[in-house]
This record gives C-alpha cells, sequence and structure tokens, in this order.
C-alpha cells in the first residue's frame, strides 16, 4: 500500500466531478487499499478519491471509535430520509484545522458497491450519514465550505493560501 498527497483548499482539482468506476478490478482495490491508509494516516474519518486527485466514484470512511471497521463505497448513491436535518461540526483532510457546522440529512439510504464490486445497501444516521453526504459531495466538487457564508469561505481560503505559501520550499 502507499500513502497519498491529499489536495488542499483552494486546488481547482477539487471542484472536478468524479466518473462512475466501470468495473471493479485490481487497480480500483489498490485504489481503495492505498485511500484507506492515506486516511488512517491523516486521521481522518473519511476520504474520497478526488481528494487524491482520482477522479473516480470512490470512497472510503471508517467511523468507528478504533478504527476497525473500514467502509468502501464505490459508485455511491444516496437518499435522505424523511425531511429532518440537524447541524453537525465538520472538519476536511482537505482544508485541516478548519471546522464548521454543516446541516445535513439525519438519516439517508445508501447503495453503493463494496471493495469486491458486490452491490450492497445500507441505512445510515448520525456521525456515519453526515460522513457519507460529505465524502459524496466531494464526488460532485462539492466542499463543506460551499456550505458557508462567502466571507467565511474567503477568510478560509485566504489562511489556506498563507498556509500553502509558509511550506512551499524557498
Amino acid at each position: 500500500m502507499a500513502k497519498l498527497p491529499i489536495l488542499e483548499f483552494p486546488d481547482e482539482r477539487l471542484r472536478t466531478k468524479a466518473t462512475p468506476v466501470e468495473a471493479v478490478d485490481d487497480d480500483v482495490r489498490q485504489l481503495v487499499d492505498d485511500m484507506l491508509e492515506t486516511m488512517y494516516a491523516a486521521r481522518g474519518i473519511g476520504l474520497a478519491a478526488t481528494q487524491v486527485d482520482v477522479h473516480r466514484r470512490v470512497i472510503v470512511m471508517d467511523v468507528s471509535d478504533d478504527g476497525t471497521q473500514p467502509l468502501v463505497l464505490i459508485n455511491p448513491h444516496y437518499e435522505p430520509i424523511g425531511d429532518a436535518r440537524e447541524p453537525m461540526q465538520e472538519g476536511c483532510l482537505s482544508i485541516p484545522e478548519y471546522y464548521a457546522e454543516v446541516p445535513r440529512a439525519l438519516k439517508v439510504q445508501l447503495k453503493a458497491l463494496d471493495r469486491e464490486g458486490n452491490p450492497y445497501e445500507l441505512e445510515a444516521e448520525g456521525l456515519l450519514a453526515h460522513c457519507i453526504q460529505h465524502e459524496h459531495d466531494h464526488l460532485e466538487g462539492v466542499l463543506f465550505v460551499d456550505y458557508l457564508s462567502a466571507l467565511k469561505r474567503e477568510r478560509i481560503m485566504k489562511k489556506m493560501l498563507k498556509r500553502h505559501k509558509l511550506t512551499q520550499p524557498a
């Protein structure tokens, strides 16, 4: 497995809409494994392929307390269950150190393929439902900062640009 570089906001590649996976083959399984290693190394709970500059509809996540329940979502599709929404504090591996309350559907019905290409469905609520929606947004080129006011988004972008300048070699 290999740790992959994670794109950071405001990198325009994060705005690329991901394409469906045509077949779950060894290349896709390797991508899943590399994404899981990358997510765990970065201490995240979710990672979309878009964030590692692979524009395919692949997500990995693990919302367990001990990091032992990886979930693979290939070509995911979800529908909200009911109208209930709740705000939850969100962060993002592509926008490190910034968090904001984002309202999302309380429950969702998910359909996806697993690491082997087998279809499955699950009903999710709470943190898992939020994570599914957050990571699915990445596949559409949407970031959690897009739910914030223009002023807050601009502030975060300026801080991220400054952060990038400070980390670039001279």
